[in-house]
């Protein structure tokens, strides 16, 4: 089976550790395919729902509209800090090179520096270029994190996106390695559950992040999901959700619909003050499907393809290329 566990309890404001000590919020709100016009406003209504993380990258062309949107609600939430909200960006395939990404940092900061100080994450969104390139990035990003007093942006944690085992033990085989990462961001979802490189990640104290676990509207219509959906009484979004959370992702939802971002997040409890939020009694913040059903949503690790952020999307069960 896939699944970690048929219950598991967060809320809204859970947190997962990673290996540098950090907590990630479980929950993020993504921004591809976002226009800049739109990012700072829907960014904005994101956090007045509760999320307190935003995904965004530098080839998305929105990462300052982000940022700003993140400024103007902490101006107008004095009760919530900066440190209460995570920021993640990416180094997209153009920007890979030792000196490449040292510009791109430097386009992050000129982006966001002045909205919201620091940078909680910067990933390499892809490898999708030659190893000599691959390396040089992390050379650059490991240098900002180890010298968080640089005169550019002090980056807290670094991690990739879309890597396979082969990408992970070259950086690991590499002698210059001093920084880990501590997230592999990837498509997941039923259709595409990556076991292999999940366990390697595991095995590694990297977390797993989830984008596109709604598989971006492509599969919400699929007959075996709609079947499973009318037996149980649970809408497709909600399934695929709740199997997200249950392999224990950080999970990356994104919308342009007001409702359906609170919606999305809704999924999750709100907590409660002056407890540890987890109350067995209570059932607060249960996130549970029936052990059968987890069973019904388990689909062989085959190579189905999802085009993802406008990087070819062929990234198999182990994250291959």
């Amino acid at each position: 089976m896939s699944n970690l566990t048929s219950a598991i309890q967060l809320t809204k404001e859970s947190r997962y550790k990673l290996s540098n000590g950090r907590h990630i919020p479980v929950a993020g709100f993504g921004t591809y395919l976002i226009d800049s016009k739109k990012a700072s406003d829907l960014v904005y209504q994101a956090l007045v729902d509760g999320y307190r993380h935003v995904d965004t990258a530098i080839v998305y062309k929105n990462q300052s509209e982000c940022a700003q949107g993140i400024a103007r609600f902490l101006k107008d939430h004095p009760a919530v800090k900066r440190e209460d909200i995570w920021f993640t960006t990416k180094i997209g395939n153009n920007n890979q090179g030792y000196e490449e990404t040292r510009k791109a940092v430097q386009l992050i900061s000129d982006d966001v520096k002045q909205y919201v100080e620091y940078v909680d994450l910067i990933l390499v969104h892809s490898p999708k270029t030659d190893k000599e390139r691959r390396l040089g990035t992390w050379k650059a990003l490991q240098e900002y994190v180890s010298n968080p007093n640089n005169d550019v942006v002090k980056v807290e944690s670094i991690g990739v996106s879309n890597y396979g085992i082969d990408h992970l033990e070259e950086l690991f085989r590499w002698p210059g390695l001093l920084v880990h990462p501590v997230i592999n961001q990837l498509e997941l979802h039923p259709w595409l559950p990556r076991l292999e490189l999940r366990k390697y990640l595991y095995e590694h104290d990297i977390l797993v992040e989830a984008y596109s676990p709604l598989t971006q509207g492509v599969k919400l219509k699929d007959p075996w999901l709609l079947e499973i959906s009318s037996k149980y009484k649970i809408s497709p979004v909600e399934l695929l959700l709740k199997w997200a959370y249950l392999q224990g992702f950080i999970v990356l939802v994104k919308s342009e619909n007001p409702t359906r971002i609170k919606e999305n997040l809704d999924i999750l409890a709100d907590a409660v003050k002056d407890s540890d939020g987890l109350d067995e009694v209570v059932r607060l913040g249960k996130i549970d499907l029936e052990p059968d059903l987890i069973e019904a949503l388990n689909k062989p690790d085959a190579k189905e393809v999802i085009t993802w952020g406008g990087v070819d999307p062929t990234l198999y069960k182990d994250g291959t290329v």
